[in-house]
């Protein structure tokens, strides 16, 4: 079994020459069945293996991932942790994922760096600051942290921004959520790896879906690279390629699959103490611990399973940030990417049973993914381990789509979907 991490352990491995650590997790051959598989080894997928052995007691579970552990959406986004959401449907599922995100270092027995340093949603005019003072006040109302800014308390929490006279996007205030702030994606997946792995679970790496076992009108099993595999309960949380995995299993998903363009600086010393989002310039940018300027964008509305993105996108992007930060035109820029994000009609996302029994969705986050990782595993545990929604995942089911009874989070995605 994996060592707990401790002070005390630290000290034992330093003067021991770091010889006696064990493996994060195992690397077992998948098992011909298990009580449940869970398809997907992101964030959501390994987030819902460790909650169905923590919070259900259901050990027998195998994680299948068609690559490597957190290789894709979950190491490829911007890491932003916020619950500042609309809706009551949203500020509930958002809240329960940032509520365990507090915990979770703890919980885990693995650091993920949540820094709550705090986020502010930029306005760029007197109709924007009165949508703001709105919207403030139903997240208030919702029992979310949110706080209207004036202009001087945007310069107060990001004094490097472009508060010249003859600004493109001058600031007259924002919405501020203090509770807000970024952990480390990659930090985030092992750390569920880890700690499922040690209540037993088995993490299956390089093992591709290749088609859904259904017999008598149920999902049985997968067939997959590595053998088939048999399960009762199977849960999905494959972010863009949900719609590939849906078509396989004999449905269609009401999602479209989009680049979601990141990029990140050359480290520089802090500069930056908090998320700062202008939907105005289309750009979100945080400073990373490292000291990296991460940028993030909109989507390249070309519907693409490329992970790279495009230059157009890279450059509207950049172009957004340079406006709002024109001392970032100083900086080199190290690498960019692209996740690929899968959003349905509403930009909420899909938590419930599929058309085909047996087998249970985790999808259409959109851009909203990371941060809704600890609440997205806890309602897909939930889901596999009792066939049943609770109160927190029962509005997000697929059949709202032919009820009409959508809950469009457009807006509080921040960035245009």
């Amino acid at each position: 079994m994996t060592r707990r991490y401790s002070a005390l352990s630290l000290l034992k491995e330093g003067l021991a020459g770091q010889t006696g650590w064990k493996q994060a997790w195992r690397s077992p051959e998948p098992k011909p069945s298990y009580d449940a598989i869970v398809i997907g080894g992101g964030g959501h997928g390994l987030a819902t293996a460790y909650y169905l052995a923590r919070n259900h007691g259901i050990t027998r579970v195998a994680v299948l991932e068609k690559g490597w552990i957190g290789g894709g959406n979950t190491g490829r986004n911007t890491t932003v942790v916020r619950s500042n959401y609309y809706y009551p449907e949203s500020v509930e599922l958002y809240g329960l994922a940032h509520r365990l995100y507090e915990g979770l270092s703890k919980d885990l027995n693995y650091n993920v760096m949540l820094s709550q340093r705090g986020m502010v949603n930029l306005c760029h005019s007197t109709a924007e600051m009165e949508i703001g003072a709105r919207t403030v006040n139903a997240m208030q109302i919702n029992g979310i942290d949110a706080e209207l800014f004036s202009s001087a308390d945007v310069r107060r929490v990001a004094p490097i921004y472009n508060f010249s006279p003859d600004a493109r996007f001058p600031v007259f205030g924002g919405i501020w959520q203090g509770r807000a702030g970024t952990a480390r994606h990659d930090a985030v997946a092992w750390g569920y790896a880890r700690a499922a792995s040690r209540l037993g679970v088995d993490i299956i790496q390089n093992c591709e879906i290749t088609d859904f076992i259904v017999e008598g009108g149920r999902c049985r099993g997968v067939q997959t690279t590595r053998g088939t595999i048999r399960a009762e309960r199977i849960g999905m949380a494959v972010a863009g390629h949900s719609s590939v995995l849906a078509t396989k299993a004999g449905f269609r998903l009401p999602i479209n699959s989009y680049a979601l363009q990141a990029c990140v600086s050359e480290p520089v010393k802090p500069i930056l103490d908090t998320v700062v989002l202008s939907p105005g310039c289309g750009v979100y940018v945080s400073q990373s611990d490292k000291g990296e300027i991460v940028i993030g964008g909109g989507l390249d509305r070309v519907p693409s399973y490329a992970q790279r993105g495009n230059l157009p996108t890279l450059e509207a992007v950049i172009a957004g940030l340079l406006e709002m930060f024109p001392i970032f035109g100083q900086l080199k820029l190290m690498r960019q990417w692209a996740g690929i994000v899968d959003v349905v009609p509403d930009s909420s996302p899909i938590i419930g049973p599929s058309p085909l029994p047996n087998l249970f969705l985790n999808c259409g986050w959109g851009t909203g993914g990371f941060k809704a990782i600890p609440a997205g595993g806890t309602l897909l545990a939930t889901l596999l381990a009792t066939g049943k929604h609770n109160d927190i995942s029962r509005p997000f089911d697929l059949d709202r789509f032919a009820s009409g009874r959508l809950i469009d989070e457009a807006a509080g995605s921040g960035i245009a979907h």
